[in-house]
C-alpha cells in the first residue's frame, strides 16, 4: 500500500558530482522529504556534502542501503553504475529515480527493467521513476499536445537540428571518465543527448530503421562520438532526421514537424504554426493545377512559460506517487529504454556502414561496445578532475 501524504520520505542520494549536488540543493527546499544518508566514493566530498546537508555521509551504496533507513533512493552515479545499483535497489524494496541515461546500452536497460517488474511481484506500489526533466518544459509539452490533438493530421517528416550542446576540449579532460569507452561508455549520444532522444521518442515514437553515421573524436580529443547525423523511418511512414553535435558555434535547437495539415516549427522560444488551409496530401490528389501551392496561414502558438520545471518537478511528482500512490511521474523507468534503442541503434549502424532494424541486436551492440573498451589505446593529454567539480553545472540545463 501506499504510504501516508503527511509523512516524510526518506531518501538517500547517490552520487555527489555536479548534478549530484544540484539534487541535494533542491531536495532541502522539500518538506515531505527526508535526506537520510548521500554516499559517494570519494569521502571528503561526502563528508562536505553530508555536513552541509544536515545528514550522514556514506562511501558505498551497499553501507548507505544497510544503514541509512531509507525508502528510496536517487541514482546519479556514473552510467555503468546505474544497472548494478538499481537492480540491487529493488532486490532489497527501494524505490528508485534514476538519472539519465538510464543505462549505456539496451542490455543493461533491460536487466533493470526486469529487476523492478521481479520486485514489483512482492511489493505492487513499488515505484520507478527516471529524470527526463525536459518532458517539463513548457514548449515541449506544447508540441506534445499539438500532436496529440491531431491538428497536424498524419506526420510526414521530423527533423530535429540540435547543435546548441558545445562542449570544450577542457570539459572533455576534467575527468579520465569523460568521453572514453569505458567511462561513459558513449560520447554525445550517451552524455549530452540522452533528453533529446528521450523527447523523440515521447513526441513521435521509436524508429522501425536507423541509418546512422557516427564521427569518433572529429573535433576533440576523445575516442567517442562528438558529431552525429541519422535518418530514421517509423512504421507509420513518418521519416525522422537528428543532427548532434558537441562543436558548434553558435549551436541550434531547430526542431520541424510536418504533417499533412502544415509545419510546426520550434526555435529560439517561438512555437509557429505553418497552417495548410486544406490536407497537402488530399490538395495533391486532387487539384487541377500542377505547381500551384495550397494556401498556409502563420500562426504564433501561444506557450505559457511562467511554471515549474526541470528536476525539482520530477523528483515531487516522484514523491507523491510513492507517499500516495496518486498522479503520474514524468517519465516511467521502463520509458528508459527506447531512447537507448535509438541511441544504440545510430551507433550499431554506423559502425556496421549499414541500417539496423529496431528493436536492435543488443548483445551485437555490446559486444561491439566492449570490443571497443578491450582494444583502447587512447590517452588523454590531462585529466583536470577538479575543475569538473568546480563547474557552473547550472549552465548545462538550458540545452
Amino acid at each position: 500500500m501506499p504510504m501516508s501524504a503527511n509523512r516524510k520520505l526518506k531518501i538517500g542520494l547517490i552520487g555527489l558530482g555536479n548534478i549530484g549536488g544540484h539534487h541535494v540543493n533542491y531536495l532541502s527546499t522539500m518538506d515531505n522529504v527526508e535526506l537520510v544518508g548521500v554516499c559517494d566514493i570519494n569521502k571528503a566530498k561526502a563528508d562536505e556534502v553530508a555536513a552541509k546537508a544536515g545528514t550522514t555521509a556514506y562511501y558505498s551504496h551497499t553501507e548507505l542501503f544497510d544503514k541509512s533507513g531509507l525508502e528510496a533512493v536517487i541514482i546519479a552515479v556514473p552510467h555503468y553504475d546505474h544497472t548494478p545499483i538499481s537492480i540491487e535497489a529493488f532486490e532489497r524494496g527501494l524505490h528508485v529515480l534514476c538519472e539519465k541515461p538510464l543505462a549505456v546500452h539496451v542490455n543493461d536497460a533491460n536487466k533493470s527493467i526486469a529487476a523492478y517488474e521481479a520486485a514489483k511481484q512482492s511489493n505492487p506500489d513499488l515505484v520507478f521513476g527516471l529524470m527526463f526533466q525536459e518532458r517539463t518544459f513548457p514548449f515541449y509539452m506544447k508540441i506534445k499536445n499539438f500532436i496529440q490533438s491531431g491538428e497536424l493530421g498524419q506526420l510526414t517528416r521530423a527533423t530535429w537540428i540540435h547543435t546548441d550542446w558545445f562542449r570544450s576540449q577542457r570539459y572533455y579532460d576534467s575527468g579520465d571518465w569523460r568521453a572514453t569507452w569505458a567511462g561513459e561508455g558513449g560520447g554525445i549520444l550517451t552524455n549530452q543527448c540522452p533528453h533529446t532522444l528521450d523527447m523523440y521518442q515521447w513526441l513521435f515514437g521509436v524508429p522501425a530503421q536507423i541509418t546512422g553515421h557516427a564521427h569518433i573524436g572529429k573535433y576533440h580529443h576523445i575516442e567517442v562520438e562528438d558529431e552525429v547525423t541519422a535518418y530514421f523511418e517509423h512504421a507509420n511512414g513518418m521519416i525522422g532526421h537528428l543532427i548532434v553535435t558537441t562543436a558548434e558555434l553558435p549551436g541550434t535547437n531547430r526542431l520541424e514537424i510536418i504533417g499533412e495539415n502544415g509545419k510546426l516549427v520550434y526555435e529560439n522560444e517561438k512555437l509557429v504554426f505553418y497552417r495548410n488551409r486544406m490536407s497537402m496530401l488530399k490538395y495533391s490528389m486532387e487539384t487541377e493545377g500542377k505547381f500551384e501551392r495550397v494556401e498556409t496561414w502563420y500562426t504564433e502558438i501561444p506557450v505559457n512559460t511562467k511554471v515549474a520545471t526541470g528536476h525539482k518537478v520530477v523528483t515531487e511528482k516522484f514523491v507523491r506517487k510513492v507517499l500516495t500512490g496518486q498522479g503520474e511521474l514524468i517519465a516511467h523507468g521502463s520509458e528508459g529504454v527506447n531512447g537507448l534503442q535509438i541511441a544504440n541503434g545510430i551507433m550499431l549502424s554506423s559502425f556496421n556502414k549499414q541500417t539496423v532494424n529496431v528493436p536492435i541486436d543488443g548483445d551485437a551492440f555490446e559486444s561491439k561496445l566492449q570490443e571497443l573498451i578491450k582494444t583502447s589505446k587512447f590517452v588523454k593529454k590531462s585529466a583536470q578532475a577538479e575543475a569538473a567539480a568546480t563547474s557552473d553545472f547550472s549552465k548545462s540545463f538550458s540545452v
